[in-house]
């Protein structure tokens, strides 16, 4: 696992697509009991080199009812983005995740965490990865369907404070969701 963590770390197969260059940021070891596969680090993660450093990621820590210290323990959380650097700024936010990296990384890294319990998986672009056909028709029925993916995957919008109008449309996912999501959390934490 440490050999394959340095090799991502030190990636700069897409350097020239990077407006900050290459900093591939991940966090992962082989008793990991929850993967969390997100979009790409922001432009803070990729200043500190810390995953979900930033208002999204207390916003997780919060849905998922952990503590920063709990978060932060790749024995228990492994932290992989679709794409491991942040990708530049686009017209409505970042762009969209590198396409290399999950292809490359992804499959390789899953590989050495054999006592995964539950993959969560944030926002469109790591919920087409790995649903594939199990998508729905956007990602609003994909998280109101959420039960049909469990008890393997657990699927998310993005917890950006961008969300905020998405959250307010939907207040089934704090009322019914967000309830399923700690139980399950919490159950996948417990030895």
């Amino acid at each position: 696992m440490e050999q394959l963590l340095s090799q991502i770390r030190s990636c700069t197969h897409c350097k020239e697509h990077l407006p900050l260059g290459s900093r591939p940021i991940v966090a992962a070891h082989p008793e990991s009991k929850i993967a969390i596969i997100g979009q790409a680090p922001g432009t803070k993660v990729h200043q500190t080199g810390i995953p979900w450093d930033d208002p999204s990621g207390r916003q997780l820590r919060n849905w998922l009812g952990v503590s920063d210290g709990q978060f932060y323990d790749d024995r228990l959380f492994a932290l992989v983005p679709m794409g491991f650097c942040y990708p530049g700024k686009g017209k409505s936010g970042d762009l969209p995740p590198r396409p290399e990296c999950a292809p490359q990384w992804h499959a390789p890294l899953m590989d050495q965490m054999p006592n995964l319990k539950l993959t969560i998986l944030i926002g469109q672009y790591a919920q087409k990865h790995y649903l594939g056909d199990g998508m729905k028709n956007n990602l609003t029925e994909t998280v109101k369907n959420y039960r049909e993916l469990l008890p393997h995957y657990f699927v998310l919008p993005h917890p950006s404070p961008r969300n905020r109008f998405w959250l307010s449309k939907n207040p089934w996912f704090e009322e019914e969701v967000l309830p399923e999501l700690r139980k399950r959390v919490l159950s996948s934490l417990t030895p």
